[in-house]
């Protein structure tokens, strides 16, 4: 029996794709830089705000112009993560039924802990999560485990009675080498011929799904 489900932020709770590629694009025209498409950012984003932006900057970028980038995204993120992310449809109602159950459920992201605490508190409240982490200094990013070790040890539960809800093979490589299982989201940012080739155990296209999966 499931007792934590541990859910990614952004293409899984969250449609915030167009934010995050307007504050990337921002900076990138501070600097001379050619802006991408969002459907260029979809494949971009998945393991941290520093990676997306080495994904987006031209190759070769050196590290400093790099650190210039970065600082300028979060300066406009900042005022501007909410400008269009939503949560997606029905998402709301299923964490709600799961917790109604005593399933415990928390976020795991790799977008700063800052951000992730914010962004959650606004779109879905301070009392839908259990627990919400994002990246603290110290603590690995995904796919390494550390952040889901974390939050089952915060929640008192045990890793093994826990799994890994996500939208990229960065989230079934998590749940993967934290030794749970992942449902991967259709509905996300990479679609489901990528959580199929990273190994994802169950599929969702709908967010009632993952309720319909946890129970059979």
């Amino acid at each position: 029996m499931i007792k934590l489900a541990i859910f990614d932020l952004d293409g899984t709770l969250a449609n915030s794709i167009y934010d995050l590629a307007a504050a990337v694009d921002f900076s990138l025209k501070e600097h001379g830089y050619a802006a991408h498409t969002v459907e260029e950012y979809r494949q971009f984003v998945g393991n941290g705000a520093r990676k997306l932006i080495e994904r987006a900057a031209p190759k070769g970028t050196d590290g400093e112009t790099l650190d210039e980038l970065h600082r300028g995204f979060s300066v406009y993120y900042r005022e501007h993560c909410l400008d269009k992310t939503k949560p997606y449809d029905g998402i709301t109602e299923v964490i709600k039924k799961l917790r109604a159950e005593g399933i415990k459920c928390a976020v795991a992201s790799n977008k700063p802990d800052e951000f992730s605490q914010e962004i959650v508190t606004a779109l879905f409240g301070s009392e839908v999560f259990d627990l919400v982490r994002g990246k603290l200094d110290g603590v690995p990013t995904k796919p390494q485990p550390d952040i889901l070790f974390g939050i089952a040890e915060k929640l008192g539960i045990g890793i093994g009675d826990a799994v890994m809800i996500g939208d990229s093979d960065v989230d079934v490589q998590t749940a993967h080498n934290a030794g749970i299982k992942c449902i991967g989201c259709e509905w996300g940012f990479r679609g489901k011929d990528e959580l199929v080739t990273a190994g994802a155990d169950m599929l969702a296209q709908c967010p009632d799904d993952i309720y319909r999966l946890l129970h059979s």
